[in-house]
């Protein structure tokens, strides 16, 4: 499936009321971007678990908004097509209002993203109301919460308890009122995500919150093999690149200290 229009927040919510389930997918350069897109991608995520994936941090908190905004960048270089959301990162958003759409207003700008997304519930309610007010699309983020690691005690799934389910249930739905164009659900019961996303107008995108979600979203990493130690229980693999990385440098380390490579069909 080839995307050949520019996708926009409107796409999606049409997605949701025909049933019609959202594909997305994590992109930190130009080359994945533009292949996600050409197999049919529609929303690309420039999500801060870079930090992770790219840049050997042990958790996002450490990545930098210079950071962000330079994959998002090379992301944006990469699709046309697809709509592209900076993930903004720790404490870029939460000391103020004005922070937020100060930096919110350089994802647009300089990276030329079309959306940014932001963590929290009804804590963040009104910094997506501002943001959304003044043009910038938003989307919402609940659940898990990668960002707030080190209060949550680790990386926990919620909403296993009843007062923790009505807490979810409550900041979806601050989210939608605040104008978030759709949310993420991360590491949320199969359940309670179905009826979260039963209740709301916008459309939900899953990450470990089971197949009723409106959208599935997954750290491009994962789904293609290149971490080895650990795999998220929420993730699939589709290919195993890591060890296809390996046997390459292998092979090619092994012809440079040989003298076969470069060959005469190598030189000029």
């Amino acid at each position: 499936m080839d995307i050949q229009k520019k996708i926009t927040t409107r796409y999606f919510r049409q997605k949701k009321e025909k049933g019609e389930k959202i594909l997305s997918l994590t992109a930190y350069d130009a080359p994945t971007a533009k292949f996600a897109e050409e197999c049919g991608i529609e929303l690309l995520l420039v999500g801060d678990s870079l930090g992770m994936a790219l840049l050997g941090y042990k958790s996002t908190i450490p990545v930098t908004i210079e950071q962000s905004l330079h994959h998002c960048a090379a992301v944006a270089r990469g699709a046309k097509f697809a709509f592209i959301v900076g993930d903004m990162p720790f404490m870029t958003y939460h000391p103020s209002v004005k922070t937020a759409m100060t930096n919110a207003a350089r994802y647009i700008q300089e990276a030329g993203v079309d959306g940014v997304k932001l963590e929290g519930g009804k804590v963040i309610s009104k910094t997506i109301t501002r943001l959304v007010g003044a043009g910038v699309p938003v989307m919402g983020h609940i659940g898990l919460l990668p960002q707030s690691v080190l209060t949550q005690g680790g990386y926990r799934i919620a909403g296993k308890t009843k007062d923790e389910e009505q807490r979810l249930i409550e900041d979806a739905k601050a989210v939608e009122d605040a104008g978030a164009f759709c949310i993420v659900l991360e590491c949320i019961p199969a359940e309670l995500s179905a009826r979260i996303t039963a209740s709301l107008k916008i459309p939900t995108i899953g990450i470990g919150a089971g197949p009723k979600c409106d959208g599935q979203i997954q750290v491009v990493n994962d789904i293609l093999g290149m971490f080895t130690d650990f795999i998220p229980k929420h993730a699939k693999r589709y290919a195993n690149l890591s060890e296809e990385m390996k046997k390459a440098f292998t092979a090619y380390a092994s012809e440079v200290s040989s003298g076969k490579f470069p060959g005469k069909e190598n030189s000029f």
